[in-house]
């Protein structure tokens, strides 16, 4: 498959629902496939029923550099109905401790967000932009 846009959509057989897990690897090497973007779209709710997405970084033993956006109030002008509001988003480590968490994307980090050339368009939406540390597991809610 040559590089380019690509979508993997994760459902139930026959429309039933539960827990999945989306997966890329790099054949050739067996590691996971570097991405530059990775996206999920999913119901948010409260405890239980909060949206929980994951990524591992591949730096090796270097750094990569992520911006995590919670997007919800955008995502009404492409059709999304049911869209958060006011999304904030929180980072964890492999561990469960927060690395950093952002309600507003402009109340913390605005000017690297924006010279990330990621910045959410509303306000109300929120972004991280951190550096972490090559092979590690990170979660966001």
């Amino acid at each position: 498959m040559q590089p380019g846009n690509y979508t993997a959509v994760l459902a139930g057989k026959n429309g039933a629902t539960g827990v999945g897990l989306v997966e890329v690897y790099d054949i050739e090497t067996g590691v996971f496939a570097d991405l530059t973007n990775v996206s999920g779209r999913g119901f948010v709710g409260t405890g239980d029923n909060r949206m929980i997405g994951g990524f591992i970084t591949a730096g090796g033993n270097g750094s990569t550099q992520v911006v995590v956006r919670g997007l919800g109030p955008t995502l009404t002008q492409f059709g999304v109905s049911g869209a958060l509001a006011d999304p904030e988003i929180t980072l964890f480590d492999g561990n469960g401790n927060v690395v950093y968490s952002n309600n507003n994307w402009k109340d913390t980090q605005p000017a690297a967000i924006q010279l990330s050339g990621l910045a959410p368009s509303n306000d109300l939406e929120s972004a991280i932009i951190i550096t972490l540390p090559g092979r590690t597991l990170y979660r966001y809610s």
